[in-house]
């Protein structure tokens, strides 16, 4: 049940178990947030080791690649199966979450070798510099010119992509608009789950307004709030994935809309009741399993359409 104004209604296993989490004695600073993500990411990174596929079935290549004068790391995940398959594969490079201001590649790295095993692709996961002691766009830029891949609206309209298209996109929980945005009237809807999920667990309104804060972006910059990008034609088939109980829920599902109108093909799950990163904080919970099986599914999608 709901607890009144900005507490979402969550799914019974998920509010039983949020129930037994501490109550902070002050919403956590950015730099708190950082120091707590090891006890974060403990049982989501366990469950994760459970299915650990053996090292001969992958290889990793870590590599340092500059960019503006620094170098961040990229880690390949290539599959050396056994079998005598072809050894050319499909690949995904994967960004971790974090709002821009925290998070790395350690968060999702054992989980990308299960997929890298099991639907035999290349996975790239790229590192990138956070904010707010690297604002808006230098965490964009590094994602991007890492391996000149990185968000689907640029790469649309880059030619290094003519001969090798970027063909899908898998987001989960995205952040397609900032509520600090002049948003036009069509786009209206996305402001309503800014309000009423505003005290939801594990991300609320007041923890997306300071990753807007450390960004220091123009809200209106299509970069960041990709929902007001002039056109959306032309982008690649989409997997969505959008949590009920997330102060970006709305947003996500009018960035569906606006890719299906535009004529992308779009494969859209909802979970009611589900707050945003669920899946990491509770990752045996019945609708964080839904979400993983989704989520795999809908690279099976992805990768069909370029088989």
């Amino acid at each position: 049940m709901s607890l009144g104004p900005g507490y979402p209604t969550l799914d019974p296993e998920i509010a039983a178990i949020v129930a037994s989490f501490p109550t902070p004695e002050h919403p956590p600073t950015i730099q708190e947030s950082r120091a707590s993500e090891p006890a974060y990411f403990t049982e989501v990174i366990k469950w994760q080791k459970e299915n650990a596929p053996a090292d001969s079935e992958y290889k990793v290549e870590d590599r340092m690649v500059p960019v503006d004068g620094v170098e961040n790391l990229v880690r390949s995940l290539i599959p050396t199966p056994s079998d005598g398959t072809p050894t050319q594969y499909p690949l995904m490079v994967w960004y971790h979450g974090g709002g821009h201001c925290v998070g790395s590649i350690n968060m999702d790295d054992h989980y990308l070798r299960q997929l890298c095993v099991k639907y035999r692709i290349v996975i790239v996961n790229v590192e990138y510099r956070l904010a707010p002691e690297h604002p808006f766009p230098i965490g964009h830029n590094d994602a991007y010119e890492s391996l000149k891949w990185a968000f689907a609206l640029r790469a649309r309209d880059d030619p290094f992509f003519s001969e090798q298209p970027v063909t899908g996109q898998l987001l989960q929980v995205p952040q397609t608009v900032q509520p600090n945005a002049s948003i036009p009237e069509k786009y209206k809807s996305v402001t309503q789950s800014w309000t009423e999920n505003a005290h939801a667990p594990l991300l609320s309104r007041r923890d997306l307004d300071t990753v807007i804060d450390c960004l220091k972006a123009d809200p209106n910059d299509p970069r960041l709030s990709v929902l007001l990008a002039p056109s959306h034609a032309g982008l690649p088939p989409a997997v969505l994935q959008i949590a009920g109980a997330d102060p970006m829920r709305d947003e996500g599902l009018a960035y569906e809309k606006a890719l299906k109108d535009a004529g992308v093909k779009t494969k859209l799950e909802f979970y009611p009741g589900f707050p945003h990163g669920g899946h990491y904080v509770m990752p045996r919970a019945a609708l964080s399993q839904r979400f993983y099986q989704d989520f795999e599914h809908g690279l099976e999608w992805l990768v069909q359409r370029i088989e």
